[in-house]
C-alpha cells in the first residue's frame, strides 16, 4: 500500500517482482535452441509436458537430420510420431506439427526469417488459425523464435499471480497478458527473461502442491 492508503500500481508491482527474480536467478537466456525452426518445433512439442521430454524428442529429430521443415513434412506421420514419442501425446502432436509445417511451407516457404518480417498482430492471427496452435504456443513462437514483443502466459504465471493476489483463478489468458503488456515496456529481452524467471519460480518454489513459500524469492511480494 502507498502512504495514502491506495493500492500500489500494478506496473510498480510487476517491475518489483522482476527485479527480485533477476537478482535471485540472473538472466535466464531462454528459450534453448540452435535455430529459429528448432525453437518453433520445441514450442509445439512442449504442450502438456516438461522440457526434458521435449529435448529427447528434438535430439531424435536432430540425430536423423530432420530438423528441417520440408524434410519433416515429407516424413511419414508414423515415423514422425515414433521420433517425437518422448514428448508425449505423440500422435496428437504429430498432427499439430504437420498442420504448422503445411502452413509454414505454403505461406512462408519454410523460412523463419521471412516469417519474422511479418507484423505481430497479423502473424498472431495466422498462427492461431493453425490447428493445434493455441495462444501460449503462438506467443512462444512469436517471442522466442521470431523476436516479437509479446508476453507469454502459462500455468506458472497464473498460479504465481493468483497466489500473490494479483489475479483471480478465473482470469483469462488475454486478461493476464494485458496486465503485463499494459504495464511493462514492450521489450523482447524483458518479456523473454521475465517469462523465464516466472517459469523458474513455478518449477522450484510456487509448486501446485507443497509450495516453498518461505524460501521463494517473491516471499512478501503481494498486492
Amino acid at each position: 500500500m502507498t502512504p495514502a492508503g491506495k493500492p500500489t500500481p500494478v506496473g510498480k508491482l510487476l517491475k518489483e517482482a522482476y527485479r527480485k527474480l533477476h537478482t535471485h536467478f540472473g538472466h535466464r537466456n531462454w528459450w534453448p535452441g540452435d535455430t529459429q525452426f528448432e525453437i518453433i518445433v520445441g514450442a509445439i512439442l512442449t504442450q502438456n509436458t516438461n522440457w526434458q521430454n521435449v529435448e529427447k524428442a528434438i535430439a531424435n529429430l536432430k540425430r536423423d537430420g530432420l530438423l528441417d521443415a520440408r524434410k519433416l513434412y515429407d516424413l511419414h506421420p508414423t515415423k514422425c510420431a515414433s521420433l517425437i514419442r518422448p514428448a508425449g501425446y505423440f500422435r496428437i502432436k504429430t498432427k499439430r506439427l504437420r498442420s504448422f509445417l503445411k502452413f509454414f511451407i505454403e505461406n512462408y516457404s519454410a523460412s523463419a526469417k521471412r516469417m519474422e518480417d511479418g507484423e505481430l498482430e497479423s502473424l498472431r492471427r495466422e498462427l492461431l488459425s493453425v490447428n493445434g496452435i493455441g495462444p501460449e504456443t503462438a506467443d512462444s513462437i512469436l517471442l522466442y523464435a521470431l523476436g516479437k514483443p509479446i508476453f507469454v502466459i502459462d500455468a506458472y504465471t497464473k498460479r504465481i499471480l493468483n497466489r500473490h493476489r494479483l489475479c483471480s483463478e478465473e482470469v483469462t489468458y488475454d486478461e493476464l497478458q494485458e496486465m503485463f503488456m499494459d504495464h511493462l515496456e514492450h521489450d523482447v529481452d524483458l518479456f523473454n527473461d521475465y517469462h523465464a524467471q516466472l517459469v523458474e519460480v513455478g518449477k522450484n518454489y510456487c509448486r501446485p502442491k507443497n509450495p516453498r513459500c518461505d524460501e521463494c524469492p517473491l516471499s512478501g511480494w503481494n498486492w
